[in-house]
C-alpha cells in the first residue's frame, strides 16, 4: 500500500471518529436501555475504526491497536450486557478512559514531532475524564440515588465521549498528515 493510500485511509478515519463524537450528543436523547445501546454501538464503531487505523499506522501500531481495542472491547460490554441503570456505564467508561489514556501515554514516550504531542493530548485528556468521573462518580450517585439519572448527568456524560472522540480524530488526521508528508517529493502529484 503507498504512504498516500496508508495516510488518506487514516485521515478518513480521523475524520469518521469525529463523526461519530457527533453521535454521542444523542445519549441524553435517549433513556435507558436505549440509551445504552448508543453509547455501546458509538464505542464499538469507533474501537473498530481506531483498530483499522492502528493497523495502518507505522509508528506505535501495537499502542495504536491495543487503544482501538480496548474501545471496541468496551462498546461489545455495553451492547451485549445493556443496562437502564447508569452506574455500570459510568464505571465502564471510565475504566476505558483510564485504561485507554495509559494506553497513549505510553504510545507518547514511542511516537515522534507531532504525532507525539498529539498522542500526549489524547492520553491527557483521557485521564482528566477517567479522573473526573471518578470523582464526580459519588456526587452523582446520591443525585441518581434520589432524583434518578438527570439529563444534566447524563449529557454531561455524552461529552465525556465526545471529548475524547474528537482530541483521538485530531490525532489520526495529524498522523496522515505526517504519512503524507512523509512521501518523497519526487513520488507527489505536482
Amino acid at each position: 500500500m503507498s504512504e498516500r493510500t496508508r495516510a488518506t485511509l487514516i485521515a478518513i478515519a480521523g475524520i469518521a471518529i469525529i463523526a461519530l463524537s457527533a453521535g454521542a450528543a444523542l445519549l441524553p436523547a435517549v433513556n435507558g436501555i436505549e440509551g445504552s445501546q448508543v453509547l455501546g454501538a458509538l464505542l464499538l464503531a469507533g474501537g473498530l475504526v481506531e483498530l483499522g487505523a492502528g493497523a495502518l499506522r507505522r509508528e506505535v501500531r501495537r499502542f495504536a491497536l491495543g487503544a482501538g481495542g480496548v474501545t471496541a472491547l468496551a462498546g461489545l460490554l455495553v451492547v451485549v450486557n445493556p443496562t437502564a441503570h447508569f452506574f455500570p456505564n459510568v464505571t465502564l467508561v471510565a475504566a476505558w478512559l483510564l485504561i485507554r489514556g495509559l494506553i497513549l501515554a505510553v504510545a507518547s514516550r514511542l511516537a515522534e514531532g507531532s504525532v507525539r504531542l498529539w498522542t500526549m493530548l489524547s492520553a491527557g485528556v483521557d485521564l482528566l475524564m477517567a479522573a473526573l468521573l471518578v470523582a464526580g462518580l459519588s456526587i452523582a450517585t446520591i443525585v441518581v440515588s434520589l432524583f434518578g439519572p438527570t439529563q444534566p448527568l447524563v449529557a454531561g456524560f455524552a461529552w465525556f465521549v465526545a471529548a475524547s472522540f474528537i482530541v483521538n480524530g485530531l490525532l489520526l488526521l495529524e498522523v496522515a498528515s505526517c504519512e503524507r508528508n512523509s512521501v518523497p517529493a519526487e513520488a507527489r502529484p505536482a
